[in-house]
Order: structure tokens, then C-alpha cells, then sequence
């Protein structure tokens, strides 16, 4: 695809399936002698119009609203028509069917995925971030995922790296004029206080880093891996976290033979719960596959809780191989600060039962009487690294976005070392990494990014936005 396309692109901008409204979007440059032959008659700009959509041979396909956009106030920045019929399958693909027919002259094809918004991003009508609040808006699974992608969408996380950009090209500035006017009696870095503005800098930047892995977190959610042996109140934790009966209980062990996955979300955040097999030796070939895949799921969560039955934590089988397993923990469980052990049938076990000898740092409740939910709920955040945000604070983010700041950070610190050690000698390598750091600033919004990073963004996207 072209920088900057010159062709016709339409596509269907609701969703599949019935509905009582559909959406035939085209987007291209100069509609208006396509709007003549598709419809018999011009268009008022930004007008809804309701009008038989014929087809070639004058047969009505449906009757529905024309509004026509033109350029630039669109929302690709192109011209753009829209046809706003009943929602039916076969309707909408007639009215597209007759669409590519009549703007064969003008190249009209079918759109690629995202290429609406991609089109909106090269004509400026949004940034990079806006963009991908699009597709997050879309895809939003909680209310307070929307609301941030909302924020971003409106331009407030792009206002937040603009503002870095412009402090830092305000000291790129002061560096480049040492360098440049060196004979100069003016320590244009020392009467401007550089060191201080580096510093504010790299303090406003780990704020806007902190925000943005917040963001993240709320978009993206953390994945929790309940594992242990089997029968040991695996899947009944999974229905107390989600209020409903999702997962098969009985008494049998080895029930749970597959993943079982239940999203709920805490304090907005989602939380993707994944009941697993039980972890032991079997003969039975679809119980091994299923303590496969456990293991496969513990090795990608973000935190596993490692669940004990604390009616049976006296027996010495028991612990014998709940050490087994604890060994057979992926050492980035163990570092990663992603395990917890959770006592279960807390409600079930005798007052001797301690604790303590076992696991200092462990968690005891009951999923039957609800015992320890709610602190589980917390650790579960902290294990996240989750921590409440004014109300507005949050804007939606991406793990590229915090990479591209991660890496910003880096320049700037390295950049304050160089100024502190040997200003005077080392300008130009002071000049190249606030260059540097401006330049991953600027990836975030797309004032400079790579043609195949635009390809992995937007081929992302559903066909039609």
C-alpha cells in the first residue's frame, strides 16, 4: 500500500451478522460523480438523505440514508459516502456488489483491515496513538478499558508525549546552540540551567511511564494460572472469582481434563482466570495432554497461584508432591514475583493446621464461605502492579508505547551522565542521545515510524474501520 493512496476503498462498516441497520462505507477522492451514477442525484454535504439504493438495472436493493462527507472534514480526510441500510448479509453485499460495479472508473476496491484508520492517520486527522485507541475502543472488555481508550482516542495521551517532545527539543535547542557557537563567552547550557531541565525532564517522563504501564494493564488485563494438585479447589476458586457456576466441581480428582478460561475484572482491570488440570502423573492419555498444557500455561502467565488443600497438608504424600511440583516451577516463576500460594478449604481444616511453617508469605480462604476473596482480589493487583489512578488519569496504552518510553528513559539517563562527567568534550554524544530520545517519542505518535510497523498496527484492525 501507498504512503498516501489515490484510490477507492469500501467495505462494510457494521458488524457481521443481522442487524437492524447496516453500514456501506466508501472512502476516495472526488465521490462526486460516483454519487451521481449510484444514486441518480448529488448529494448535501453532511445530510442524511433517504433514497431507493438501485441497482443497475433500476430495481430498488433497498431504500435507506446517503450522507456524504466531503473533504478534508471526513473522517479519513478524504471524500466519503456512507449507505445506511436495513442490516441484512445478502443487502449489504448487493449494495457493495453494486458499488464496485459503478466505480470501476475511479479503481474502488475493497478495503484492507484498518485501512479507514489508516487513511485518517496519513491525511492527519489523527496521530498513531488516536488511531490505536480506535481498534481499543472497539475491542474495550471493561468499562474502564473504554473509557481510557476514549481519553486516548481524544488526543490526551498524544497531549502528554507532545509535551515531553517539546521540553526536550527545548534542550536540544540549548545544546545545539553551544555547539554550534563554541567561541562564544555565553555557557549557554550552565546560565540555562540544562542539568536542571534534563532532570525535570527525566521526571516528567517516568510519570508518563508510569501512566502508560497502568494503561497497558487495563487494556491488555494479566493472565492468573490456577495450578496445583488435582482436586485441591482449583475450579471452585475460579466460580467463587466469577460469581457463576463456569467450571465442573465434583469430588473426583483429575475432573478438570482442559483449560477452562473466565475474564473478570478488579477495580477495572481484567483479569483473564485459567483453571487448569491437575498437576500429577496419570496413564490416562487425555488427563497427561491436559497437565501439558497446565505446564504450557504456567510458563506465559503473568502470575500463577499455586493452590494447597489444607485438609491434607499433614500427609506426607501430599507434600511430597507438592515439593515436586513446586521444583518443576519455571524459574521465572519463582524471581519473576509471579507466584502465590493460596491455601484453599480454609473452612474445611483443623485449628492445628499452620501455615506458616509452610509458606510465610501465603494467602488461606475458602471459596465456599468466601473467606480471603477480597484479599486475594488485592494481591492478585499487586501481583499486576496495579495502583489506583485519579479519576481521568488513565488513558489506554500499548506495550510498544511503554518499550518506546522505556527506551526514551534509557537516552535521557544517559544523556544526564554525559552532562554531568564531561560536558565540554562530549556535546556531541550529549546532542545524539537527546536526539535519540526524542526520536522514540516521536514513534508513539507516528511522526516517525516504519512502514512495517504501520502494517502490523492497522492490519490488526477489523475490515470496515
Amino acid at each position: 500500500m501507498s504512503s498516501y493512496p489515490t484510490d477507492a476503498i469500501i467495505a462494510v462498516a457494521t458488524a457481521p451478522g443481522r442487524g437492524a441497520v447496516g453500514i456501506v462505507r466508501i472512502s476516495g477522492p472526488a465521490l462526486a460523480a460516483l454519487i451521481e451514477t449510484l444514486l441518480g442525484c448529488p448529494l448535501k454535504a453532511r445530510h442524511a438523505t433517504f433514497l431507493p439504493f438501485p441497482d443497475e438495472s433500476g430495481q430498488v436493493i433497498d431504500r435507506g440514508l446517503a450522507i456524504y462527507f466531503p473533504a478534508p472534514n471526513s473522517y479519513t480526510g478524504e471524500d466519503v459516502l456512507e449507505l445506511q441500510a436495513h442490516g441484512g448479509p445478502v443487502v449489504l453485499q448487493l449494495l457493495v456488489a453494486r458499488c464496485l460495479r459503478a466505480g470501476t472508473a475511479i479503481g474502488l476496491r475493497l478495503a484492507e483491515p484498518g485501512e479507514f484508520t489508516q487513511r485518517a492517520y496519513l491525511n492527519n486527522k489523527l496521530d498513531l496513538a488516536q488511531a490505536e485507541a480506535v481498534a481499543d475502543l472497539i475491542e474495550a472488555n471493561t468499562e474502564a478499558a473504554a473509557r481510557s481508550a476514549c481519553r486516548s482516542l481524544s488526543g490526551e495521551f498524544s497531549r502528554e508525549i507532545h509535551r515531553l517532545r517539546d521540553a526536550l527539543i527545548r534542550l536540544r535547542l540549548l545544546v545545539e546552540a553551544t555547539l554550534d557557537f563554541p567561541e562564544e563567552d555565553i555557557d549557554f547550557l550552565e546560565k540555562a540551567d540544562a542539568s536542571g531541565q534534563l532532570q525535570d525532564l527525566i521526571s516528567m517522563l517516568r510519570i508518563a511511564l508510569d501512566r502508560t504501564q497502568q494503561g497497558v494493564l487495563v487494556r491488555e488485563g494479566m493472565t492468573v494460572v490456577l495450578a496445583g494438585q488435582p482436586n485441591v479447589g482449583k475450579s471452585s476458586l475460579l466460580n467463587a472469582l466469577a460469581g457463576a457456576e463456569r467450571a465442573i466441581v465434583t469430588a473426583i480428582p483429575g475432573t478438570t481434563r482442559d483449560k477452562v478460561t473466565e475474564t473478570i475484572q478488579i477495580e477495572g482491570v481484567p483479569v483473564h482466570v485459567v483453571d487448569t488440570a491437575g498437576l500429577r502423573d496419570s496413564q490416562d492419555e487425555v488427563e497427561r495432554i491436559g497437565v501439558e498444557r497446565t505446564w504450557q500455561a504456567i510458563e506465559s502467565a503473568d502470575a500463577v497461584l499455586f493452590l494447597h488443600d489444607m485438609t491434607r497438608l499433614h500427609e506426607h504424600s501430599y507434600q511430597r508432591d507438592d515439593e515436586v511440583i513446586s521444583k518443576r516451577l519455571p524459574p521465572a516463576v519463582h524471581l519473576g514475583n509471579r507466584l502465590l500460594h493460596v491455601l484453599s478449604k480454609a473452612d474445611l481444616a483443623t485449628p492445628s493446621t499452620s501455615k506458616e511453617t509452610l509458606w510465610a508469605d501465603s494467602l488461606a480462604l475458602s471459596s465456599r464461605t468466601g473467606h480471603g476473596l477480597s484479599q486475594l482480589r488485592d494481591r492478585l493487583l499487586q501481583l499486576a502492579g496495579w495502583h489506583s489512578m485519579p479519576e481521568g488519569g488513565l488513558f489506554s496504552a500499548r506495550t510498544r508505547h511503554v518499550q518506546a518510553l522505556e527506551q526514551c528513559q534509557q537516552h535521557m539517563e544517559l544523556a544526564q551522565v554525559i552532562l554531568a562527567k564531561s560536558r565540554d568534550s562530549a556535546l556531541d554524544l550529549l546532542a545524539e542521545e537527546l536526539r535519540l530520545a526524542q526520536q522514540q517519542l516521536s514513534v508513539i505518535t507516528g511522526e516517525f515510524s516504519a512502514d512495517d510497523l504501520l502494517g502490523e498496527i492497522f492490519g490488526r484492525f477489523c475490515i470496515g474501520k
